[in-house]
């Protein structure tokens, strides 16, 4: 379309041919459009063969910085209970509280898709529990996608939680909710048994209608073979390279939490020892009198 510009330099004015679209850049407030990450792009970043990459998050400042970065999947895990909550495990987490963290993510986000596990006894067992569980999750943080653990136990459950349309992504391998059942969050599969049961659960998981799936802590081959044999995008946390993208937690990848090195955690930061170095500075100003200073007061 045809439009008239006005106050160049020398007040000639301007003819310039533009689209509405680029016109649109130049008008004050404008916003450069942002494409969402949803469940039908991570399949077909899988289908062309483009690795997923995944970071969990618990609060809105963390969750903005990894979205500007260009995360595509951001988990509101429910390791918020140890990194957030300082418990020993998952388990103590509530629905309430997840749903909390959820929130505070989704208001920062711009780009990402937002899944959020369902916490440990909102959803084993009972799928009328595990269904309102998923909905209060999805009304009240607007997130896009719940995460639960388990095959063909928690089939029942996925089932009904589909049934209202909401994706559900898988969780096999290690699961840390069932922790004091296995007694150690050791590797898991490592026998053929337990190995066979873990493929035909994955299987199981992409039939009932899963978008994705977790794979924790299981032998590089086997996560290959199942990225392999399903169609779904399955993404590992100490699973090797063969899978379709990775997830590791933000505070042990950013070096806040330093007490805690898997063979699998690559660190690519230390923020911990920043932030304390930081920190001992300030206290040092303060005690010095040197902060504030002429300039930092009014």
């Amino acid at each position: 379309m045809f439009m008239e510009i006005k106050g160049i330099k020398n007040s000639d004015k301007i003819k310039l041919i533009l689209s509405f679209t680029e016109y649109s850049k130049l008008m004050p407030g404008s916003k450069k459009e942002i494409k969402k990450v949803t469940t039908h792009i991570l399949q077909e970043m899988k289908n062309k063969g483009e690795k997923i990459s995944m970071l969990t998050a618990y609060d809105y400042s963390m969750a903005r910085i990894i979205d500007n970065a260009g995360i595509d999947v951001i988990l509101v895990g429910d390791s918020a209970s140890n990194v957030m909550a300082g418990h020993e495990t998952t388990l103590p987490i509530t629905l309430d509280q997840m749903i909390y963290h959820a929130s505070s993510v989704v208001r920062a986000v711009n780009r990402a898709l937002i899944v959020v596990d369902l916490p440990f006894g909102s959803y084993q067992g009972n799928s009328k529990e595990a269904l309102q569980s998923s909905v209060r999750i999805m009304k009240e943080s607007g997130a896009h996608a719940v995460k639960l653990e388990g095959g063909k136990e928690v089939k029942e459950s996925i089932e009904r939680i589909l049934s209202a349309g909401i994706p559900v992504m898988g969780h096999l391998g290690l699961t840390p909710q069932s922790i004091y059942k296995f007694g150690t969050y050791s590797v898991r599969a490592k026998e053929k048994v337990e190995a066979k049961a873990l493929l035909e659960d994955a299987e199981l998981l992409e039939k009932s209608g899963c978008f994705g799936l977790v794979l924790e802590k299981i032998p590089a081959n086997l996560a290959t073979s199942v990225s392999s044999r399903v169609k779904i995008p399955v993404i590992g946390i100490g699973a090797g390279g063969g899978v379709d993208g990775q997830v590791l937690v933000l505070h042990d990848m950013l070096g806040i939490t330093n007490e805690f090195s898997p063979r699998f955690l690559r660190r690519y930061a230390n923020v911990y020892e920043s932030m304390t170095k930081g920190v001992k500075k300030y206290i040092s100003d303060v005690k010095a009198r040197d902060f504030p200073n002429a300039n930092e007061q009014y």
